[in-house]
């Protein structure tokens, strides 16, 4: 009877240990998905979308992603926290950003999000940011104004149409 336990034992453990295998190389297929802008008031909305953003565009950087986040302009404190951003962003990187990082920047205010990082990065000295990836989420219309200050700093620029 001890044999015919063991064998059984020894059985289980290799069906087991074959179900395991056939399970470990099963291939997980993870589709990024499409992202949708949602509407342009739309505020909880809006810094999800960032975030999420901000993540499919990651590659290999392994810090966490600095977020910068304009309001709605409809917010009736708008221009007060633009000012707070601009200040906030610009004590960041002129401290300087090392390599390896990532600054994500989206708003439904696509414009003034642009004009924020015109004024953020208006002093950065040429080549200082190589390694550094800069992501804007934002129209079209901006894309070629944001690209245009961010080129000479060296770092990797990403444009995210918000659609």
């Amino acid at each position: 009877m001890n044999n015919t336990m063991r064998a059984m034992l020894i059985a289980s453990f290799a069906l087991a240990f074959t179900a395991c295998k056939k399970e470990e190389a099963a291939p997980v297929v993870e589709a990024q998905q499409a992202l949708v802008a949602p509407a342009a008031d739309d505020d909880a909305g809006w810094k999800k979308y960032l975030q999420a953003v901000a993540v499919q565009n990651m590659g290999n950087i392994s810090n966490s992603p600095y977020l910068y986040y304009l309001a709605p302009e409809s917010d009736p404190e708008f221009a007060a926290k633009y000012e707070r951003q601009v200040e906030s962003a610009t004590q960041a990187v002129g401290r300087g950003v090392q390599p390896g990082n990532m600054l994500a920047f989206g708003s439904s205010a696509s414009a003034k999000m642009a004009d924020m990082i015109q004024a953020v990065f208006k002093d950065v000295s040429p080549d200082s940011m190589k390694g550094v990836r800069v992501v804007f989420i934002g129209k079209a219309a901006d894309n070629a104004r944001v690209q245009s200050i961010i080129q000479p700093t060296g770092a990797e620029y990403i444009f995210v149409e918000a659609k």
